[in-house]
């Protein structure tokens, strides 16, 4: 018998399918600014239909880590998607970019036609949330270096500022109010210690019940979509003076603030002026994780930082939330030297 692709594990006529199941996903993500459509060997973005005057190009990439694997272990792929996004565009805004296109690659044991459905499907209504087009992307299958049943999620976005509103950290000031942006879950951060907690520390089921008396699941808690911030920031950032953006992700308030600051001030955050919601709390129960270390792994209820003049606060506050994105002040900016105090 003739040896083929199909018996080396990779199947030419499911990847087509997918293809052709992902077609009207991608193309409801279309601006006016993308050229062509899906199949070609690079997308075309018409930047100078934008409106930009004096553009700079702004590029991120980022994964969803090892929440991958919840989702693999549930099969439930219409939310990771969503994840994927967020990683690179809430990258994105905090240099004052907004997004304009994303592309993805996803890498798998076995393409599952159905299951690459859901996956661009949740990618798709990421872009159309953050306002970017969905113009690129890839699907692998790695026979013999994947499970069948494993993925991988990567994402690349590009966005657009004007020269001279780059925020670069130049601005931040000793008195300079910080706004923070709710975040109800765990988004993709952390995961590797999260899993540890739940099945080597807890033995717990991903089927059971979030907590007692909870009404969701464990899996539902974990694999809760990421809010995406960017399309509040940027309504912000038109709307307001702000001095600084940190996307609070893997190293938590602590390592992404600190980005921001430069080495004259320093960060005093109120960790008391916002509720911790209770996916966190039950996690650090679980094994006993010290506040310090849960502080640097995870978000812990704020996935944005926003440090702005103190006469701008409310107004901040109440553009973001205008855009669905509840927000509170939490602390502020003192002199000194690049540090983060988070003060309990």
């Amino acid at each position: 018998m003739a040896e083929d692709y199909r018996s080396a594990g990779v199947d030419i006529d499911a990847g087509e399918d997918a293809v052709r199941r992902i077609v009207p996903h991608v193309r409801s993500t279309y601006r006016p600014e993308v050229i062509g459509d899906i199949g070609g060997f690079g997308g075309l973005f018409d930047i100078g239909r934008a409106g930009f005057r004096d553009p700079l190009l702004v590029s991120t990439t980022d994964g969803v880590g090892t929440k991958a694997e919840i989702a693999r272990q549930t099969n439930r792929f219409d939310t990771i998607g969503r994840d994927l996004v967020a990683m690179c565009v809430d990258d994105l805004v905090c240099v004052g970019a907004a997004p304009l296109f994303f592309l993805d690659y996803v890498a798998v044991g076995r393409l599952d036609p159905a299951a690459m459905e859901q996956l661009v499907a949740g990618i798709a209504a990421g872009c159309r949330e953050a306002g970017c087009a969905l113009i690129g992307g890839e699907m692998a299958e790695h026979p013999g270096v994947m499970e069948a049943d494993q993925f991988d999620l990567v994402g690349f976005s590009v966005g657009a500022v004007e020269r001279d509103d780059v925020l670069d950290g130049g601005s931040v000031a000793a008195g300079d109010t910080l706004v923070g942006i709710e975040s109800p879950n765990l988004r993709s951060n952390g995961f590797s210690l999260a899993r540890r907690l739940v099945f080597d520390v807890a033995d717990r089921s991903l089927d059971a019940p979030a907590w007692e008396g909870a009404e969701t699941s464990l899996a539902d808690e974990l694999l809760a979509p990421s809010v995406i911030y960017a399309p509040a920031v940027v309504a912000a950032l038109a709307a307001h003076e702000v001095h600084a953006v940190a996307h609070v992700t893997g190293g938590g308030l602590s390592g992404n603030l600190a980005r921001v600051l430069g080495d004259t001030v320093d960060a005093v955050v109120d960790t008391a002026a916002w509720e911790v919601p209770r996916i966190f709390c039950e996690l650090q129960a679980m094994g006993g994780v010290t506040d310090d270390e849960m502080s640097r792994v995870f978000n812990l209820g704020i996935g944005m930082v926003l440090a702005v003049p103190g006469h701008e606060a409310d107004a901040v506050i109440g553009t973001l939330g205008a855009h669905d994105r509840p927000a509170r002040i939490i602390g502020e900016l003192v002199e000194g030297s690049g540090l983060v105090d988070l003060r309990r």
